[in-house]
């Protein structure tokens, strides 16, 4: 049995539905993140599996327990919000031991404890300051040890990372997945960010318009998605219409390709074992590791990524090249 099940849960405001049919199963120990644009019913899952709001339909069991009937504190669960939603009057220390306060935690047990987190979120030097002398990385982490502390059986994270700068954002990704492997904890992390999910998710349930496009390992649900929606919202992915397959490859197919800009290469003569096409590059762009060119083939428009390399120069724009796919690597889209 699944740690976490959730079964048919349905939740409508007035006459508009947030999202309906809901099946998802979580493993214990799993970080599963739901990703989708802003208004697909994310955050509402969340608050109904907080116990924030109830539920139209549907059931949702925790390591085997119903929990639609309980309040917020019996669930068992704890939650980190976007807005960090710290006590502005008290010092980290004492944000993290609220909580476990109103848990009736007292003396050397509490004090153990928080220690324990503080050390963990390499709080230390700043124990004893107020949230409005921290940074935002730090009040994160401040928010996160408070959950933590708990000990959960769930911990639910709501966009925890998008009010944070780049730099910062990077950063607690990592610290995020290096206490994960240290805790062990199950948690449900919301964004709408598809490159922090793939990074941060060992399971990811793609939502949109209130419904679960995909449930799967990221490798899955990046390689081999199941719909033109989900192709077109994890990865930056080129999708070609089988008139358009046929125009730009001479090849006949029935369904729509889904072709990642790093399954495309680029050479200057073809090669005969893949599927060629000649074009000419019309862009491009540095994305630090990687550089991403627009090529022209028969009117259409791809994006190639290739490896940037300092011993390799860069394509000059109207450089005519041949794009280049491995049949293996291409994807179809039958929706």
């Amino acid at each position: 049995m699944s740690f976490v099940q959730i079964r048919d849960l349905s939740k409508k405001f007035g006459e508009t539905a947030v999202f309906a049919d809901i099946a998802m199963t979580i493993e214990q120990g799993e970080v599963c993140v739901l990703v989708g644009p802003s208004g697909c019913g994310k955050t509402t899952l969340l608050r109904v599996m907080a116990g924030l709001a109830q539920p139209d339909t549907g059931s949702i069991r925790i390591a085997g327990r119903d929990v639609l009937g309980l309040a917020p504190h019996q669930r068992g669960i704890a939650m980190v919000f976007q807005n960090y939603a710290l006590f502005p009057n008290m010092t980290v220390a004492q944000n993290i031991s609220f909580a476990l306060e109103q848990q009736g935690k007292r003396g050397a047990d509490l004090a153990q404890r928080v220690a324990a987190m503080i050390d963990l979120m390499e709080l230390g030097p700043r124990a004893n300051a107020r949230p409005a002398a921290l940074s935002g990385g730090q009040k994160q982490r401040v928010a996160l040890a408070r959950a933590l502390a708990l000990e959960p059986q769930l911990l639910l994270l709501d966009e925890p990372l998008s009010a944070l700068d780049a730099q910062i954002r990077k950063r607690l990704q990592v610290e995020f997945k290096r206490l994960q492997a240290r805790i062990g904890f199950t948690a449900v992390f919301v964004t709408h960010d598809q490159e922090e999910a793939l990074i941060l998710g060992d399971r990811i349930a793609v939502m949109q318009s209130g419904r679960i496009l995909q449930s799967g390992a990221p490798h899955e649900v990046y390689g081999a998605p199941a719909s033109r929606a989900v192709a077109g919202f994890i990865g930056n992915i080129n999708i070609l219409e089988p008139q358009t397959v046929r125009h730009v490859f001479g090849q006949v197919s029935q369904d729509a390709w889904a072709l990642h800009p790093e399954t495309i290469s680029l050479s200057p003569t073809p090669d005969a074992a893949k599927i060629t096409a000649p074009g000419e590059s019309t862009d491009r762009r540095l994305l630090g590791s990687t550089v991403r060119y627009s090529v022209l083939v028969q009117g259409v428009s791809l994006s190639v990524d290739v490896l940037s390399r300092p011993s390799l120069p860069p394509l000059a724009m109207g450089t005519r090249v041949f794009v280049e796919v491995n049949p293996a690597d291409v994807r179809l889209l039958t929706d």
